[in-house]
């Protein structure tokens, strides 16, 4: 199902609650704004908030002859969307899995999934180095023009498990197009001056010292937290914020340079 994909976009972090979801559904919507067909894909079986960020919740996928076929987010069928928080009956039901069952559903997931021809799949990945990011790799070995996108906090506790991440996409030999910086100050909405209430510039200083690019830091802005279950896409509703900035770029420069990986 991959061999229609041109290019996989995995957003990793070591690092729980920096923003993964968030960075995933922003890029995928601003890939869909600027004309891309889109794919993406919500591995993260234990907490999967996908659905809810997009307001695609109470969506079932259905079973075709050439696989599932993903819920869409508009008549054009520009970004279609997979997740297993469409399998299950309510957002209050807990997914208890052990290790074998998570590779079983992700290798389906990435296997049998009818996305037709794609221009780009995102996926979003739970925090960590385990089952479900081996999985994975070993599907996305042959796939080419596959890289990944990192996300932070500037906290040191995050800067430090990101860097595990780093190690693992190396080990594995996962190309790194970069590094975000998430929650890099607080913007505010009326005078869009940016606070930094936490410490500053620890993204920008890890990618420095793992030689890898920095894609942008994207401060907390209580305006884009409220898109957030209504499926809009920050480049579109707010187009001055230092979020569509970030993303924006982040896209014009993928679509300039495919092979803009290190």
């Amino acid at each position: 199902m991959l061999d229609q994909v041109k290019r996989v976009l995995l957003v990793l972090s070591g690092k729980g609650g920096v923003g993964k979801s968030t960075v995933s559904t922003q890029l995928a919507l601003t890939l869909k704004e600027r004309g891309y067909k889109v794919g993406l894909l919500d591995i993260d079986l234990c907490g999967p908030s996908v659905p809810y960020i997009l307001n695609l919740e109470g969506h079932d996928v259905h079973q075709s002859a050439e696989g599932w076929v993903p819920v869409y987010m508009d008549s054009e069928q520009r970004l279609g969307v997979l997740s297993i928080g469409f399998l299950l009956t309510s957002r209050n039901d807990s997914v208890v899995l052990r290790g074998p069952k998570k590779t079983s559903i992700i290798k389906q997931f990435l296997e049998d999934v009818y996305w037709q021809e794609l221009d780009f799949l995102v996926i979003d990945t739970p925090p960590g180095t385990s089952d479900e990011h081996i999985t994975v790799m070993e599907n996305l070995r042959q796939v080419p023009q596959c890289s990944a996108i990192l996300v932070t906090t500037p906290q040191e506790v995050a800067i430090e498990d990101v860097r595990k991440e780093i190690t693992f996409c190396r080990k594995t030999g996962i190309p790194i197009m970069g590094l975000i910086e998430n929650m890099s100050g607080y913007e505010c909405p009326n005078c869009s001056e940016c606070t930094n209430i936490f410490s500053t510039g620890g993204g920008q200083s890890l990618a420095e010292y793992a030689k890898i690019p920095f894609l942008g830091s994207v401060p907390i802005d209580p305006r884009v937290g409220r898109l957030a279950g209504q499926g809009l896409c920050a480049v579109k509703e707010l187009p001055d914020s230092k979020t569509s900035k970030v993303f924006g770029e982040l896209v014009t420069l993928l679509g300039e340079n495919s092979n803009g990986v290190n």
